[in-house]
């Protein structure tokens, strides 16, 4: 089983998205929180697979309870989920440690499968969302001063490149003629070298250490 906890100060947003959950057989809601603080208290109580946090929530929002979550060092992935789809909270919930972003007017089956996808490390934001994020908000990279990238290898920095382009490990299989177990291996390090929580971490890395530029786009062969 997914254990969820889900942090909204809206009461019916979370009993619809209780329902929607509790409807599959993998997923289970093990603690509700109605603001940041009750959310951070929920995961360090309930020790959740995955926190669905909104944004904007009063005393304590969205961005400072994942702050602190992360800060805890619980395995608990946050999955920001808001009605906002352009905000500068949401690229610093991304560097802060959030796992995923959604939006509320997702349909149930795309917030069922975030979290799955979440719960099983992939990035859960789509590539546009992502691109967009940081080319409004990663400040021009100097390469020379930014020696994050320096310990990878030249596979490991080709499998980066990609991923922050924002294609899917099949798809990066498919580009380097790769098993999909050796891209995993390979992302598996990146994220160790690079002291990354998690891909969306990693792909800010990518941008801001100016090995991909904003604009740019990956396609699959």
């Amino acid at each position: 089983m997914i254990r969820v906890v889900i942090a909204d100060d809206q009461a019916l947003v979370r009993g619809g998205f209780r329902a929607i959950l509790l409807a599959q057989p993998d997923l289970d809601v093990v603690g509700e929180a109605g603001d940041g603080a009750e959310a951070v208290a929920r995961v360090a109580e309930s020790h959740p697979d995955v926190a669905l946090v909104d944004l904007r929530m009063p005393e304590v929002d969205g961005l400072e309870a994942t702050r602190r979550i992360v800060a805890s060092g619980s395995r608990c992935r946050v999955l920001i989920v808001t009605t906002f789809d352009a905000d500068r909270h949401v690229y610093d919930a991304f560097t802060a440690g959030a796992a995923g972003f959604l939006l509320k007017t997702v349909s149930p089956e795309s917030l069922v499968a975030g979290i799955r996808a979440v719960h099983d490390g992939e990035a859960l934001v789509s590539g546009e969302i992502t691109r967009r994020l940081i080319s409004r908000f990663v400040a021009a990279p100097d390469p020379s001063t930014d020696t994050r990238l320096a310990t990878l290898t030249e596979r490991e920095t080709e499998v980066l490149r990609h991923l922050a382009l924002g294609l899917a490990n099949a798809e990066i299989a498919a580009v380097l003629h790769l098993g999909i177990g050796t891209v995993k291996t390979h992302i598996a390090r990146i994220l160790t070298k690079l002291a990354a929580r998690d891909r969306v971490q990693a792909v800010v890395a990518a941008y801001e250490s100016g090995l991909v530029r904003p604009g740019e786009r990956g396609k699959p062969t």
